[in-house]
């Protein structure tokens, strides 16, 4: 069974930098496309950035210049490294891993990690 265990999140000031980690494990299978989504209250999830298994990226605008997604394929890990935090940054904080398998694709999603950014 395919798990993914976000790790990273916390409390900091506006302007700090905070780094997210995010392990898959349970897979037989190399994993694809790899991304950051986040949900603040009230709203609904977005995309944050997002990398495919060969390192192309790609940011939403509200992050880039920001943010920096990288993976390590052999851990089968994504990180997320957030600079110049802002408090409109605070949100629950989720990956994703996508799997595809001949015609089918498999999403996995971690439980979340809360990044709170106090102005």
């Amino acid at each position: 069974q395919v798990q993914l265990v976000e790790s990273g999140g916390g409390l900091v000031q506006a302007g700090g930098s905070l780094k997210l980690s995010c392990a898959a494990s349970g897979s037989r299978f190399s994993f694809d496309a790899m991304s950051w989504h986040r949900q603040a209250a009230g709203k609904q999830r977005e995309l944050v950035a997002i990398i495919g298994s060969g390192g192309s990226t790609n940011y939403a605008d509200s992050v880039k210049g920001r943010f920096t997604i990288s993976r390590d394929n052999a851990k089968n890990t994504v990180y997320l490294q957030m600079n110049s935090l802002k408090p409109e940054d605070t949100a629950v904080y989720y990956c994703k891993a996508a799997q595809v398998l001949g015609l089918f694709t498999n999403d996995y999603w971690g439980q979340g990690t809360q990044v709170t950014v106090s102005s």
